[in-house]
């Protein structure tokens, strides 16, 4: 009788897919869906029953620090996985370096089989000669793509399109997404963190204002209009406001109608970093969207140290310049109550007075 040449495995496969913006030219074949189909038959046609999906959807493959992928390889040390599925090797990812690692260190060293369907790669059936040299292919084709989207980013920068997302106040255009508009409901709240700048206050006043009013913080005002930022989501209370939020609001520029391009750069496509740019090295374009802050409130409110932080008194107690126009209600209160200690202290020293001569 012919015996079946299926190889029954054990053990529990991990079925490994990876999506990002670099294969949307091959949505189709690449997407999420669609490896879960092939990587379901592969492992079932091996002998694998037991299967755990680890996805990483718009994640690219030049960092490893991937969440699904980290869980993976956790699993791994573990020991829970005996096999790894991927549709190609640069689902795993486009660093030479750290796949090589993996395949030819990392996966021996657990004794885990490594599958990649369309590369024809099956760890159990021999090593692949042409495994490394498809790894350096994989990672030459994320240097190109970010090489190639550099330069599409420069001419898009030089032409006055916005090459950030819309700070919180503004969304994109639905009729021409290259561009801004005002975003009415946030408009209002970054109008009124102004308000309060130019009133006195400080970061942390005007977070704890913001939170008192109920106002959602950008964070949480994004999800409630299901717009996704990408990242980790925030577990702050959606009230609550940080005062570096604060600080950022009042110091972008945008706010005044302007576009400002090459504010940060990589050093190279493998560094998720973002380094600073310096000012002479920046695209500024003027009132190219509508704005939500004039450009004399905006300057005056940088003119005040930090955008809202009030001049400490000297050691001669000359009085401020703004003494007499700006008043704040925290200290306020604070000589209210230490005014009304003092009265009722005096009332208590004026009865017991009374009660002495009384007596004598």
């Amino acid at each position: 009788m012919k015996q079946s040449s299926k190889k029954i495995s054990t053990g529990t496969a991990a079925l490994y897919c990876r999506l990002s913006r670099d294969d949307n030219m091959d949505s189709e074949s690449n997407s999420i869906q669609n490896q879960k189909k092939i990587l379901q038959k592969a492992a079932k046609d091996k002998g694998y029953t037991d299967t755990i999906f680890f996805v990483d959807d718009g994640i690219t493959g030049t960092t490893m620090k991937r969440p699904g992928f980290q869980k993976m390889i956790a699993a791994i040390e573990a020991g829970y996985i005996s096999a790894v599925f991927v549709k190609d090797l640069s689902r795993l990812g486009r660093n030479y370096i750290e796949v090589g690692r993996l395949t030819e260190e990392f996966f021996p060293l657990h004794d885990v089989r490594l599958v990649a369907v369309s590369d024809g790669v099956d760890s159990d059936e021999g090593e692949d000669d042409f495994t490394p040299f498809k790894n350096i292919m994989n990672e030459y084709y994320a240097k190109d793509i970010s090489k190639k989207r550099r330069i599409v980013n420069k001419m898009k920068g030089n032409a006055g399109i916005p090459l950030s997302p819309p700070p919180y106040g503004y969304i994109k255009n639905p009729d021409d997404p290259w561009f801004w508009v005002i975003d009415p409901e946030a408009t209002e709240v970054v109008r009124c963190i102004y308000r309060l700048a130019l009133e006195g206050n400080g970061p942390l006043q005007i977070a704890t204002a913001l939170g008192n009013m109920g106002a959602l913080n950008p964070s949480a005002y994004r999800t409630s209009k299901g717009i996704s930022k990408g990242g980790s989501k925030s577990t702050v209370e959606p009230t609550k406001w940080g005062h570096t939020t604060i600080k950022k609001i009042l110091t972008t520029q945008e706010y005044c109608g302007d576009v400002i391009n090459f504010k940060s750069y990589s050093k190279s496509y493998k560094m998720k970093r973002r380094i600073e740019n310096r000012s002479e090295n920046r695209a500024i374009f003027l009132n190219v969207h509508e704005p939500i802050i004039d450009r004399p409130t905006w300057e005056k409110v940088q003119a005040l140290k930090g955008g809202t932080r009030r001049k400490r008194p000297t050691v001669t107690q000359e009085p401020s310049v703004f003494s007499g126009y700006l008043k704040c209600p925290v200290y306020q209160n604070v000589q209210a109550v230490r005014a009304g200690a003092r009265r009722k202290c005096q009332e208590n020293q004026g009865a017991s007075s009374g009660t002495e001569k009384a007596g004598r």
